[in-house]
């Protein structure tokens, strides 16, 4: 909105950049641009301002589908003023030499131009589709059909105006007729949900039989290794025994060898000590043949008394003595 500064009798305009100014006097064409600042008698000037802007209308547009079915459009459209001396032209963008301020509401003559065409365009567009392909086909072609037909319409170019697209947020039909068409959707996510619930059971029961199995064949393999280990462990316990058997066999007759070596050289040490000793005796016995009586007596009486138990004390009487006296003597005398 442009900036009136009043005077006495004089007033000072300043534009905006994003707004195109005309100043009229008497019937011609006097000042057009935009970001205009100048002088201007309020009693003899006649002001316009059409902004140059990107703009936007948000609209809802109603139609019916091939079959007869009411489905509703939210469609935002994007124009601008291309020829703001022709837009000034067609629509009233006069505004208050004093404020400043438009003296109509132009931006609604405009709205509602364009809201029609608008509105025009999205009936001929679904009135040859379906209510499913309305509302599954989605919005860009519904937005492509549209904004071809604005830019293409004569009477947005014979305003001033230029489309520079529109925009389709949905396409919705009746709540009821939505849950209809949505009830094969989910009965569909449904199914696929039951679906991959089944088969992870499936998966999961697959997966917990084969653990099972598993276990069961560790199982017998550890039972097939225990009864190994334990025949393993018997006939390591015979291969011992049998060990120790022949070991303590070949000890006993070793033992025996032994004894029955240590017992004939024994024996045969006996034999040669008594062979030695009878010859040793014959020797003797040879000897005392041709001695006298009484030194066999002597001889007789130390052998006697070599074997005697040993006597502590001995008592001679005279009769003892006299009588061994006697014998000895007697003995000598023959």
């Amino acid at each position: 909105m442009a900036t009136i500064t009043r005077y006495p009798v004089v007033r000072h305009l300043r534009s905006t950049p994003t707004a195109h100014v005309m100043q009229l006097t008497g019937g011609r064409l006097r000042r057009s641009g935009v970001g205009l600042a100048f002088w201007f008698r309020p009693l003899t000037a006649v002001l316009s301002e059409v902004p140059v802007d990107d703009r936007e209308l948000p609209l809802v547009a109603h139609a019916r589908t091939a079959d007869l079915q009411d489905v509703t459009a939210q469609v935002t459209v994007s124009y601008r003023f291309e020829d703001p001396e022709v837009v000034a032209q067609r629509l009233d963008f006069s505004i208050d030499p004093t404020t400043g301020r438009w003296t109509a509401d132009p931006l609604q003559q405009v709205g509602r131009l364009l809201g029609e065409l608008a509105a025009g365009h999205v009936m001929d567009a679904l009135a040859g589709s379906t209510l499913r392909d309305a509302v599954s086909s989605g919005a860009g072609p519904l937005r492509h059909q549209v904004t071809a037909a604005l830019v293409a319409d004569k009477r947005v170019t014979a305003t001033g105006l230029r489309v520079l697209g529109a925009r389709v947020s949905s396409v919705r039909a009746d709540a009821d007729l939505e849950r209809a068409l949505q009830t094969p959707a989910r009965e569909g996510a449904q199914a696929e949900a039951d679906r991959s619930t089944f088969e992870r059971r499936a998966l999961a029961v697959e997966r917990e039989r084969a653990i099972a199995e598993n276990e069961l064949n560790n199982r017998i393999e550890l039972a097939s290794r225990e009864q190994q280990l334990v025949a393993q462990e018997g006939t390591n316990a015979r291969v011992r025994a049998d060990e120790a058997a022949a070991a303590a066999l070949i000890a006993a007759r070793a033992t025996a060898e032994r004894r029955h070596l240590q017992a004939t050289a024994d024996a045969q040490a006996t034999r040669l000590q008594g062979e030695a000793d009878g010859a040793a005796e014959r020797a003797r016995m040879a000897a005392l043949a041709d001695v006298d009586q009484g030194v066999l007596l002597a001889v007789a009486l130390r052998e006697l008394a070599a074997h005697l138990p040993e006597i502590g004390q001995l008592t001679v009487t005279p009769d003892l003595l006299t009588g061994a006296l006697t014998a000895l003597t007697a003995g000598r005398g023959e």
